[in-house]
């Protein structure tokens, strides 16, 4: 029975409460991030009175020290980026110049561009509380109506979207807001940091294509960004933005103290029945229900970030259960949050978190970014999230108003999340990743310049725009290949309707997710998991209701679902084949050879397990017929000799497990390295390649064209693969288990696996490149 108060604690109070369910302290290590006070700064003297007045109402006496400067850069008409940590107070930047240039020029517009549909909302409200005449800001997405899209066309100067609106509704009808282009003052691109590979490079194309049509127009606006603190904000904005950019990174925010505290969920009671059975831990999902059990009943505001949409239903539903066996009704004030949910689902979460009507949040990333949420103390972040970046971004959504916060990372069972709580160097006092895109990504380049083509003419000097060489060698190839045709005017988009362009890169329109019974619309599934997530017999979850489905219908996009309480959950299961293309770049270590290239992946998904909730015992396997998806993309890959694996006295019956368990944990490690989680990489590894002739071990992108991660863990091999060897042979367990070897998204069951065999292979791959390096 939970102990039910309503005593206010501190972090390192709730922390001790949290221990406390436990004999053995699942902590790791605790950081302490100091409190810092803030440096303000004077107004602008160009900032309008009206603006700074309304911010004066609203609290903010002055701005802070980067505020100021990155908004005086702004003013200027000098593209910025911001990169300060969350809650620095990042939109004062951007909104300072724009709204003092909309009220001093009754004619200037401005556009604003966020990731997520919440944080325009988000902004929204902060702009319309200030009460300025003249904005008229508003929304303009995939729940804005007919009637509203054209009044916001005809009279709003300040239009809030995201790049997918921007590229499938506003460039492809540029005739009908030319008037708003031709006066575009500022594009703010806020949380910028969010576009990453293949998503990412498709944005830095629908932002080239906003600057030649708004050029057309005669606008010519000035850039401001928003983002996380990264590598090289600066960098990565201009990469983004193909404009040279000033960035701002150091922070004058107060800040409140920050208890971080790593935790690694105990190892289950063997089975007492079956001694062979390896040591699991317990599950970070049952781990984190319960930790946020505990924080709601303490009455302490807490958010739980959970890595996937199933996760943070599962979550959710956990957490309600146990609350409601303590204090009937108490899980009423607990939620879950993902994308998918339908608007008004969203909407009404929203208002109940920011009202204080919920306690508890179990959420996806989707509220990672910088929507205002107000009155966090803790926030628990189930799993790494992928990067450095992400954590930091999601630790910072707990604290109020400065005062001190708690913020718990607690490790799935996982070779990287094992690694990292063990190693809190690799996470306290490094530098945050790199962001990784790729304009010049084949497959976004040539589907971008149709679309460009599709809404003007191409003109030669427009391909520098679009990247110069690589620009016209795609636009050469489109034009033999009948997508565009030339004239003396330009390229032509050849086609009656749009290019169909899928910037997230989801393979085609969502599926909708209906319930048989009712058809009522549950939410979407993206293409590329509808094969995992609404197989025929899939469990699915949806605010904590569980539901089977009954039939996938991939060519109306559509499964159709009803509800049932099975005591199992299902996994599916694929299987993969990888084909060499070509070598992009090469290093010969004598028995090994490390290799970057291009590849073709297809897969399919050939069936799925039951296994009984609680107990993991898998019931059985059923087979499923889905078609097989094909995926050019770039790998990164290393062979060794036979002779080499012998001498490291890997015997040939343990070679095919001991390249398994190295790969999975190489994808695995991987995200210590490149800006990416494991779900955006795959992997093959085979005793025998045909394209190889060796046995060989495959990491590639899981993007059309690749993402750079690819290129990142080629760049990086020597690090990357010391610390894929140490995260295994530092593992208690003697033959291989999550936290090592074994893999969540294996689609052979994670069978075979030889984890002694797996250092030894690993030992020999470091040792030859060691050679090459001190070479």
């Amino acid at each position: 029975m939970l102990d039910v108060t309503s005593t206010a604690y501190s972090p390192a109070e709730l922390l001790h409460r949290f221990q406390a369910r436990t004999s053995e302290s699942p902590i790791t290590h605790v950081e302490h991030v100091p409190a810092r006070e803030g440096r303000p700064a004077p107004w602008p003297s160009w900032a309008s009175p009206e603006v700074v007045a309304a911010l004066n109402a609203h609290g903010i006496a002055r701005p802070w020290e980067h505020q100021a400067t990155a908004a005086s850069l702004a003013a200027e008409g000098i593209h910025v980026v911001v990169a300060t940590g969350t809650a620095s107070g990042k939109s004062l930047a951007y909104q300072l110049p724009v709204l003092s240039r909309l009220l001093g020029d009754d004619r200037a517009t401005a556009l604003y561009l966020s990731p997520t549909k919440a944080l325009a909302a988000d902004q929204l409200r902060a702009v319309a509380k200030l009460g300025l005449d003249g904005v008229r800001p508003a929304t303009y997405d995939g729940d804005t109506s007919r009637e509203e899209r054209e009044w916001i066309r005809q009279h709003s100067r300040l239009v809030l979207t995201n790049p997918d609106m921007l590229h499938h509704a506003l460039l492809p009808g540029h005739a009908r807001w030319g008037s708003f282009l031709r006066r575009l003052s500022y594009v703010v691109i806020d949380e910028c940091h969010a576009y990453r590979g293949v998503f990412g490079s498709h944005v830095a194309h629908v932002l080239r294509r906003l600057r030649r049509l708004a050029a057309r127009y005669g606008g010519s606006p000035t850039f401001v960004l928003a983002s996380a603190t990264s590598g090289d904000p600066a960098d990565a904005a201009s990469r983004l933005t193909g404009l040279p950019v000033t960035a701002v990174t150091t922070d004058a925010s107060p800040r409140g103290a920050t208890t971080f505290a790593l935790w690694e969920p105990p190892l289950l009671p063997a089975d007492p029945l079956d001694e062979n059975l390896p040591e699991v831990r317990r599950s970070a999902l049952s781990e984190t229900a319960d930790l946020l059990a505990d924080a709601v009943v303490a009455g302490t505001r807490t958010l739980a970030f959970i890595r996937s949409r199933r996760g943070a239903e599962v979550v959710a539903t956990m957490t309600r259960r146990s609350l409601d066996e303590a204090v009937p009704g108490l899980g009423d004030r607990v939620a879950a949050y993902r994308a998918g949910y339908l608007k008004e689902d969203r909407r009404q979460i929203e208002r109940a978190l920011l009202s204080g009507e919920l306690l508890g949040l179990a959420s996806t990333n989707a509220l990672e970014l910088g929507v205002d949420l107000v009155g966090l103390d803790a926030v628990l972040i189930c799993g790494y999230p992928g990067t450095r970046a992400s954590l930091w971004q999601q630790a910072g959504r707990a604290g109020r108003a400065g005062g001190e916060a708690l913020a718990v990372l607690i490790a799935r069972d996982d070779p990287l999340d094992t690694y990292l709580v063990h190693h809190p160097s690799a996470l306290f006092g490094r530098p945050v990743e790199v962001t990784v895109l790729d304009p010049a990504n084949p497959y976004v380049l040539g589907p971008q310049l149709c679309c460009a083509a599709s809404e003007a003419p191409l003109r030669a000097d427009d391909l520098e725009l679009f990247g110069g060489e690589a620009a016209r060698a795609a636009v050469d190839g489109l034009t033999t290949s009948g997508a565009l045709r030339k004239r003396p005017s330009g390229w032509y988009w050849t086609h009656p309707g749009r290019p169909d362009v899928d910037l997230r890169g989801a393979g085609g329109a969502p599926v909708s997710v209906v319930e048989s019974a009712t058809g009522r619309l549950l939410g979407t599934v993206d293409q590329s998991s509808s094969h995992f997530m609404l197989h025929t017999g899939a469990v699915y979850l949806h605010q904590g209701v569980t539901h089977l489905v009954d039939e996938l219908d991939l060519e109306d996009a559509v499964a159709l679902v009803h509800r049932a309480d099975p005591d199992w959950s299902t996994h599916a299961r694929d299987v993969t084949d990888v084909s060499v293309l070509g070598v992009r770049s090469h290093v010969d270590a004598g028995p090994v050879d490390l290799y970057l290239g291009d590849v073709e992946v297809a897969s399919q998904v050939v069936s799925y397990q039951r296994r009984r909730l609680g107990s993991g015992e898998v019931i059985d396997t059923k087979p499923l017929d889905l078609p097989v998806r094909e995926l050019r993309t770039v790998a990164v890959w290393f062979t060794v000799s036979p002779r080499a694996l012998g001498a490291a006295g890997v015997e040939p019956p343990d070679v095919p497990g001991a390249l398994h368990a190295a790969e999975h944990a190489a994808i695995g490690l991987l995200p210590l390295m490149a800006t990416c989680d494991r779900w955006d990489i795959g992997g093959l590894s085979t005793a025998n390649h045909v394209d190889t002739e060796a046995p060989t071990v495959f990491v590639y992108d899981g993007h059309p064209g690749g993402a750079g991660f690819a290129e990142r863990a080629y760049a990086t091999a020597a690090a990357w693969l010391a610390a894929t060897r140490e995260a295994i042979a530092a593992c208690g367990c003697e033959s291989g288990c999550p936290s090592c070897v074994q893999s969540p998204k294996c689609g052979n069951g994670n069978n075979p696996l030889h984890k002694p065999g797996a250092v030894r292979v690993l030992d020999t791959v470091l040792a030859a490149l060691g050679t090459v390096t001190a070479g």
